[in-house]
Formats: C-alpha cells, structure tokens, sequence
C-alpha cells in the first residue's frame, strides 16, 4: 500500500521540521515573474531569432532584443503595455490558434506554438508590470530537438566510456567539468537476488511480495545521494562558482532544460553545503542525470527499483543489509529517532557491504518506476532488469526511508509511491514539473549501467513523458 503521504506531512509539521519555511501556507503570494529566469528563455528561443536589429532593418520588423526596441509603440500597437497583458501583442498573438496567420510564432515558418504554461508566464509577466532590467539584451537561441540533443549525448559518451566488462569497472570520483565540485561512484556487481521481503519479516507490508527472483547487470551507483553543491550547478548553470571556473562546458550541456527558479529557499533553512537535493520532482532528478552525463562523457540516469533494492541489500537477505534487527539502524541511518527532525549531511553513517552510504534514511530516494501494488505478482521466473514504466503522473516510486520515518520504513524492501499531496501547496497552475513544495523528504542519486544504451533507449530513461499534471 502507498504510505500517505498527508499523515508523513503532519508528522513533519508537528515536529517543527519546517518552522524556518514551511513551503507555502494557505493564500501564500506567488513568486513574481523573474524577467531573466523565467521570460528570456522564452523569448530568446522562440522570438529573437526574427524579431532582431537584422531583421528590423531589411523589413521594418518589431524588435525584441533590447528593453528599449520592445517597449516601442508601433502604428498604435502597443505589443508590451505594463498591466495590461490581454491589450499587450506580445502576449496575445502567442494565445492564437494555430490556423490564424497572425499566430506567434509563426506557423507558416514551422514555428511551433508556445505552450500554455510559456505563454501564461508572458501574460504574467506583462500583468505584474512587464520589468525588464536595465542593460539586459536578449539574443536568439536555436531551438534542439530532444531526440537530435541525446543523439548527440550518445555520440559523446560512446566515444568517452573506456569501460568494456565487468573486470574494467573500479571506483572512481568524478569533478564536474568546469567546477570544483565532485561526486564519486562505486561499481556493483551484476548478478541475481530476492527482492521483495518473506511473508513472515516484521512490519512487512503486502506490496513487498511475493519474493521473486532477479537479474541484474553490472553498474555504478552514486555513493553519496546528490547534493545540493551538485545539483545546483544545474539550477543555476550562467552563475559563476566561487573559484572563478566556469560551469560551462558543452553546447550539449547548455542545451538540456534546466529547472524554473524556485519560489523559495529549497532547503527550508535545514542547510546545504553537503546536504542532500530535497524536494525535486522524478523529472527534475531524470533532467539532472542528462545535463552530467552531457557534461562528464559517462551515462547516468535514475536506478529502477529492482537496481535500488539490488545495490541496497548489497549481497544480504536480511530486513536491513545489517541484519534483522531495527536497534543497531542507528549507527547506518538518519530517521526519526536520531534525525534531530530534519535531513543531515551525506556519508556520516556507516555504509552499506558495497560501500554505499545512506541507502537507509536520511532522504527517500527517486527511482525510475511507477508504483504498483501488485507489480511483483507477475513474476514467476526469474525476471530481467524489471522496469514498470511510467504512463501517468502518479505514483512513481521512492525508496529507503527518510529522516522523519520510523525504523520500519527503512527496510530494503519498502516501498513509497508519490501523491499529488506532494505538491499540494504548490501556488502555480499547472503544478511545477521540478519541485515537490511538501516533499522534503524526498531526494536522489545516480547510476551508470556498464553498458551503454542506444540513444533511443536514453531518450526514454530520461524522459518519461509524465511529468506534467
């Protein structure tokens, strides 16, 4: 059964976890429009490319690339009136359908329309007063086709993966190009195991079985989860560290859609010079794997459960990988009984037989899997690199317990499917596809499968199509 998550919110309210900023309360005012995050994407994509001092001076064209040029009143068309989106051009052509010839982006130059959340944040923008920062200049940016984009990932990381068998695998740590920033990965072996747990292990929940057997193939996986001094290099890949490097590597890299701004503070004051990246959606976490392995040469994606379960257990059979007994949970994780009701540093417990750390607890963890009860049922042999793919947004699976979970949440083979109560007091309409404003509890970390999927394969190991409500 999927653990409610509105009890799991109570509980974290009622111990005062996020009482430096509870995400959002009831009637919270909505973030601004930034013009920089949020605007000039849109227009530099979609806009620039013919609404330029070039084209201007051949045809007379409106201009979009300065602050000035588009504030412009043009034969008594205002196309940007501050406050008043619905009398504003900029805004209103791109709500047009698309047989209209006045549709912007143009149909008739195989533009594709903008999407009702782009134009929706231009209709905002304009309402809330359409500021625009001094000194700030846009320039066209080609659009990428996704597919062209991880063909082109593909190309890089086969030309870059050394590794051909098993024997070739060795931990390694990594820096993430262009930064100081580092992330080590350790290999697990491929083999078979029994995942799900014996009807007769304590606090055992019916959606853990029956047992069945499965195969894996060999893998890296993360030992740390995904930090915040890793995944903010994706959030915010124009800042410059503070080293002086710059975070920009690859055309490829640069291409990869990156996160809105957030509305608030993302650790809700718990910290995060080396803590773990909460409150990210399955989709920002898959988002993540595709921007470093553009950027780093190697794939990386999200682990399916039954990769999770596998790398967790690490060779045992037991309720916990350190035995049956939920007493000794203390020196291996952080949960409700020694969390100090909140999330805590990566790597300060004990790890797992395969030198994983905080595969219990600390934070639930991502995976690639819809959940479903009775997934486990199917299975009457061995099974395969299980793999139950997503065909909605709820609910996908997270594992391994977090801080504020009881030690029976923290067993290797319980499983946490998401709700839409995660993003319950998201203030925006449609819900963000990269943040979970009452999931503090949930984060992530990364795998490398030996062997290199094809570029199709990839496409839907990082992009399931779901993620939108």
């Amino acid at each position: 059964m999927i653990r409610a998550s509105n009890m799991r919110l109570s509980k974290c309210c009622a111990l005062g976890v996020l009482a430096a900023g509870c995400v959002f309360s009831a009637g919270a005012a909505v973030r601004p429009v930034d013009f920089v995050w949020d605007v000039k994407p849109i227009f530099e994509l979609n806009c620039v490319a013919c609404h330029n001092p070039r084209h201007a001076d051949e045809n007379g064209k409106y201009r979009l690339d300065t602050r000035d040029e588009a504030f412009k009143a043009r034969d008594d068309t205002r196309r940007i009136l501050p406050g008043h989106a619905d009398e504003s051009e900029v805004y209103y052509l791109t709500t047009l359908p698309s047989t209209n010839e006045h549709r912007m982006p143009p149909a008739k130059l195989n533009k594709s329309p903008l999407t009702s959340e782009e134009s929706e944040v231009i209709r905002r923008w304009i309402a809330e007063g359409a500021a625009w920062p001094e000194g700030v200049a846009l320039k066209a940016v080609m659009k990428v086709n996704d597919m062209d984009l991880v063909e082109q990932i593909h190309k890089d990381i086969l030309a870059a993966s050394p590794e051909q068998a098993e024997a070739d695998m060795k931990a390694y740590t990594n820096t993430i190009p262009g930064t100081t920033v580092t992330y080590a990965m350790m290999p697990i072996p491929g083999g078979e195991f029994l995942m799900g747990s014996p009807a007769a292990e304590a606090k055992r929940n019916e959606d853990e079985g029956p047992q069945h057997r499965v195969k894996i193939d060999p893998f890296w996986m993360e030992q740390c989860e995904v930090t915040w001094n890793e995944f903010q290099l994706f959030m915010f890949p124009e800042d410059k560290p503070a080293d002086g490097t710059t975070n920009y590597t690859s055309a490829a890299a640069d291409a990869v859609t990156r996160p809105t701004k957030p509305y608030v503070e993302m650790s809700f004051g718990m910290g995060k010079n080396g803590y773990p990246a909460i409150s990210i959606t399955q989709h920002a976490a898959s988002m993540y794997c595709q921007w470093l392995s553009a950027k780093t040469g190697h794939f990386y994606r999200l682990p399916t459960e039954a990769e999770w379960e596998y790398a967790c257990r690490a060779g045992t059979t037991t309720a916990y990988f350190f035995g049956d007994d939920p007493a000794q949970l203390g020196q291996y994780a952080w949960f409700a009984d020694n969390s100090d009701y909140k999330y805590q540093k990566v790597g300060r417990k004990k790890p797992n037989p395969w030198n994983l750390y905080d595969m219990l607890g600390n934070v639930d963890e991502w995976t690639l899997d819809q959940y479903d009860p009775n997934f486990y049922k199917q299975f009457t042999n061995t099974a395969s690199e299980p793999w139950n793919k997503s065909t909605k947004p709820y609910p996908q699976v997270v594992r391994g317990g977090s801080w504020q979970d009881d030690a029976d949440k923290l067993r290797c083979a319980s499983r946490l499917g998401s709700t839409p109560d995660w993003k319950r007091q998201d203030p925006q309409l449609p819900k963000s596809i990269w943040y979970l404003t009452d999931a503090p509890f949930v984060g992530f970390r990364i795998m490398r499968p030996l062997k290199t999927p094809s570029a199709p394969e990839m496409y839907q190991y990082w992009h399931s199509g779901v993620e939108k409500e």
